[in-house]
């Protein structure tokens, strides 16, 4: 079996708050890594040099909407069916080549992500992330969700069985459903609960079954409570979080996505670009949204990367600001960092992906500035991308 064996550069393995100097790992040919270490590389049938430069895992957005459009207000769901795949295509390239090698869909338009991860499998797209497709999201009639081409909609715990049944026969891995209102819905508010706790019971319950994971939007209160008590895996964004729904997360092992950046990038770049409800609705939550995520995440919630990307002004590119933006309320770069594992452990990839250990997929990118020193570093516009030993970028 054919191996390579990558040398000469400072190792971030994902796992350990620290640099590697004078590191290297062996590939085999499948793309999965079979040494890590220092020192004396070994010598194998290709050998790259990386220059010196810092070497870290791809990043993990377990938070994403590739049909959407960031430039338009509503995220651009009335779309068709071949514009929003061609659009899902370019967004995915921007994903990628912004580092982010896997990502967690959470709401296509039409399915596309459930067929573009089947095409992305058998070789016939190229240079996009791996994807654990959501399909589309499920939501109650008039919320957080119905748009057009966009989101199953349900109205009782009988319809919610039967649409979330048909999504998984579909090819649905990552099951989203909406909880409450959220900012890009001009009818209701982040407070709003939507589904109720039974509707969303049912779905937890058919998406367990089939061992994959469920994930709701869940911004305000009582909605995220709600989901919770559901037994939901992952909260998405949970602005609004408190100490009871903190102490039930903790308590049932209940992830938290924050995407700090979707909420960031609307007063940041929206004005005169969006109605004023859009803009004020974000910028009147974002200093809660820190304070709050940053006290769940102090508690001890696990906190994964997620950007929402697709939302207003939230371009496929902004992966690693999420970081910066996370450095920004406190957090160290390690322990900014830690949320691309927390993805990969969300995701149920962990065994495979999110550090560069052997066993693992040699998924990385390779930097010129230490991530640990300043997590900007991976902002770099230019970094190289690789893909199972492959670079992709």
């Amino acid at each position: 079996m054919s191996q390579t064996t990558f040398s000469n550069f400072q190792l971030f393995d994902g796992k350990h708050d620290q640099v590697q100097g004078d590191a290297w790992f062996v590939t085999d040919e499948t793309g999965k890594l079979q040494q890590v270490g220092t020192g004396q590389a070994p010598k194998t049938d290709h050998q790259v040099d990386l220059g010196g430069k810092y070497v870290m895992p791809g990043l993990i957005n377990a938070h994403t909407h590739i049909t959407m459009d960031p430039n338009a207000g509503d995220g651009g769901t009335g779309a068709d069916v071949v514009t929003a795949t061609v659009r899902a295509v370019h967004n995915l390239h921007d994903l990628l080549q912004s580092g982010v090698t896997y990502i967690r869909e959470c709401g296509s338009s039409f399915d596309i992500d459930i067929t573009l991860e089947a095409l992305r499998a058998k070789g016939v797209l190229t240079k996009v992330p791996h994807i654990l497709p959501s399909g589309r999201p499920y939501s109650m009639t008039g919320g957080h969700g119905d748009f057009p081409n966009f989101g199953h909609l349900v109205d009782s715990p009988d319809e919610m069985r039967k649409a979330v049944r048909t999504g998984l026969k579909k090819g649905t891995k990552a099951v989203k459903m909406m909880a409450t209102g959220g900012v890009m819905t001009p009818g209701d508010f982040m407070d709003d609960p939507q589904l109720t706790v039974p509707e969303m019971q049912v779905a937890v319950d058919e998406t367990h079954h089939k061992g994959l994971i469920i994930a709701a939007h869940a911004e305000g209160n009582p909605g995220i409570y709600n989901a919770i008590k559901a037994g939901v895996d992952s909260i998405e964004h949970g602005f609004y979080v408190n100490d009871k729904e903190i102490d039930l997360m903790l308590k049932q092992g209940t992830y938290l996505t924050p995407t700090f950046v979707a909420d960031w990038a609307i007063p940041e770049y929206g004005d005169g670009k969006i109605p004023d409800w859009e803009i004020k609705k974000a910028a009147d939550a974002l200093d809660d949204l820190y304070a709050n995520i940053m006290h769940a995440w102090q508690r001890g919630v696990k906190i994964t990367l997620g950007t929402d990307a697709g939302t207003p002004f939230n371009d496929f590119t902004m992966t690693p600001v999420e970081l910066q933006l996370m450095v920004e309320q406190g957090a160290t770069p390690f322990e900014a960092l830690q949320t691309n594992l927390n993805s990969a452990t969300l995701m149920q990839v962990a065994d495979d992906y999110g550090t560069l250990e052997a066993d693992k997929y040699a998924d990385f990118l390779v930097l010129d500035d230490n991530p640990l020193a300043d997590v900007k570093a991976v902002q770099q516009a230019d970094k190289q991308v690789y893909q199972h030993g492959v670079q992709v970028y």
